[in-house]
């Protein structure tokens, strides 16, 4: 009988390609072979996952019928405990069935750019960077950082990084928009208390079937000096790579790559996501035009506020959901703010 996770279809669907993969010609078209290896990867990824919980819930059956027999108070503790970390798994990977975005399954290109605050923005865009990396080694996946400006005092300019795992993108997209901080300043002499702003920007990273074509016309590609920690190439060649995409003024730029061929691949890459979402952005506002609809899409807005004096507390303004465990939060607990 299918439930929810439907492994059996799953199971079916591996089969399949595992006996395409046997026939010769399966490799010959490279784009093909590898949307479906990887897919192929992701099948047995999700099927390994279901069945390891089904054998935990069987023995937990057991488990429980054998204490409850011999009235183990302890071992029926445990139970109870296991059961309530695999419901939650179960639910979250419910959530994960229903995403259905283009691009819900990609990795995602994380970029943290600090806003109004002077250093104190700097050093807040720096503090979100390290939450979102302790949230990703938390969930098991893995980073590559692309692009770091460092402050001239502390923090950070912007960091960019992509972080790779499964429905990464799905699952992050909606920390998407202008984070809030408010604190005492670390950085003002009369230690004042200081609001600072950092905007977090989500884009998937592309397979090679979703990049738009780009006209070499509509480019301006910038080269120049590298700035702050990365090597003994930086300030020494002009390394760095800046793209200016002149129909849309969409500019994206690498500097931590070793290379100027390294930097622009990394900047290409950038615009063609963001030119990417903003065609599927276009489609959408066009249909909620002919609908009538004239809401602006909240692209940018403050949606997380987090104080940490007078008081501590960190809101989220779309959910509502509250936390006064800020310390928790910026150190990567965020499930209960990512909205699925």
């Amino acid at each position: 009988m299918p439930t929810v996770f439907d492994v059996a279809k799953k199971e079916q669907r591996a089969a399949e390609i595992t006996a395409l993969q046997d026939d010769a010609a399966f490799w010959k078209t490279r784009e093909l072979a590898s949307a479906l290896t990887q897919e192929l990867a992701e099948l047995n990824r999700d099927i390994s996952h279901i069945r390891d919980i089904e054998k935990n819930l069987t023995d937990q059956k057991e488990l429980y019928e054998m204490a409850q027999s011999e009235s183990d108070e302890q071992t029926l503790n445990d139970v109870a405990n296991t059961l309530e970390q695999i419901d939650t798994t179960l639910k979250e990977r419910e959530r994960l069935i229903h995403f259905n975005g283009p691009h819900d399954t990609n990795n995602a290109i994380v970029t943290i750019q600090s806003g109004a605050g002077g250093t104190d923005a700097q050093d807040w865009a720096e503090m979100l960077e390290r939450m979102y990396l302790r949230y990703a080694e938390k969930r098991g996946w893995k980073t590559i950082l692309l692009d770091r400006m460092p402050g001239e005092e502390a923090g950070i300019k912007h960091s960019t990084f992509i972080v790779q795992g499964s429905h990464v993108f799905g699952i992050l997209k909606s920390e998407h928009g202008v984070h809030r901080l408010v604190r005492l300043s670390p950085f003002n002499a009369k230690n004042l208390r200081q609001t600072s702003f950092a905007r977090v920007e989500i884009l998937p990273e592309l397979k090679e079937k979703e990049i738009p074509a780009i006209d070499p016309k509509d480019l301006v590609i910038d080269t120049f000096r590298a700035s702050g920690a990365g090597g003994q190439h930086v300030n020494k060649t002009s390394s760095a790579v800046r793209i200016h995409h002149l129909p849309t003024g969409i500019v994206t730029q690498s500097q931590s790559q070793r290379s100027q061929t390294q930097n622009k691949a990394t900047a290409m890459s950038f615009l063609a996501a963001k030119l990417q979402i903003l065609i599927e952005e276009q489609k959408v506002q066009e249909v909620k035009d002919l609908r009538g609809t004239h809401q602006q899409a909240a692209f940018g807005s403050q949606i997380r506020s987090y104080v940490l004096h007078p008081y501590t507390l960190v809101k989220d303004h779309r959910s509502n959901v509250e936390t006064h465990n800020a310390t928790a939060v910026l150190e990567g607990d965020l499930d209960a703010f990512v909205i699925y």
